[in-house]
């Protein structure tokens, strides 16, 4: 779960500074700057000891902003909490907070939202959701088990949510087998190419 709490720092971070930001390129080279920072700091980083020592940066899809969408929200409140798979033999408990609709390239798409029941009882990411996906790229230009965004509940009664996946980025054990982490749920598979966010790590 470390990864989890990491990566949504960072998000956080970066929200908070988006009023500094002037222009969409710059948000998404500031986000990818800051995922680059965490990968390179040995204390932080997934990359196993080798692997860290060549380390130069994870490649990214072009910064394309037509990939960051105004999605409709519909809430799910009485959805049961659920085992989501991992990786390995663990299960992590969540619920789906709602699902998203949204038209991209022509295509009428929607994903299921969730919020991790760890995270919920603390104060710091009580509002954060979870959106695992897989899509077409997978096991190509892209990691093969799928990608991940972490988004904040929007305010109270908003109907819409921005979903970014220039923000897309791969789970851990992408870069470490030591790592456990969610399967994305069948219902997330989006039948269409997604080449947006960080491609496949080239060392694996």
């Amino acid at each position: 779960m470390k990864n989890i709490f990491l990566i949504f720092t960072m998000i956080a971070f970066l929200n908070g500074c988006s009023s500094k930001i002037n222009n969409y390129a710059e948000e998404i080279k500031l986000f990818q700057y800051q995922l680059n920072i965490v990968f390179a700091d040995a204390k932080k980083s997934p990359l196993i000891k080798e692997d860290l020592k060549k380390f130069k940066g994870l490649d990214f899809y072009p910064i394309d902003e037509t990939y960051k969408i105004e999605a409709t929200l519909e809430l799910t409140p009485n959805s049961p909490i659920f085992e989501m798979k991992t990786s390995t033999e663990e299960l992590h408990l969540y619920k789906k907070y709602g699902i998203v609709h949204f038209t991209l390239n022509g295509k009428k798409l929607a994903l299921s939202l969730y919020q991790s029941q760890d995270l919920i009882t603390t104060m710091e990411y009580n509002n954060y959701l979870f959106l695992p996906f897989s899509d077409t790229t997978n096991g190509t230009t892209s990691y093969g088990g799928g990608r991940y965004l972490d988004l904040e509940i929007p305010e109270t009664g908003s109907k819409t949510i921005i979903i970014d996946f220039n923000k897309a980025y791969n789970p851990y054990c992408a870069y470490n087998v030591t790592y456990s982490c969610p399967v994305p749920p069948t219902e997330n598979n989006i039948p269409i190419e997604i080449p947006a966010g960080v491609k496949a790590y080239k060392n694996h």
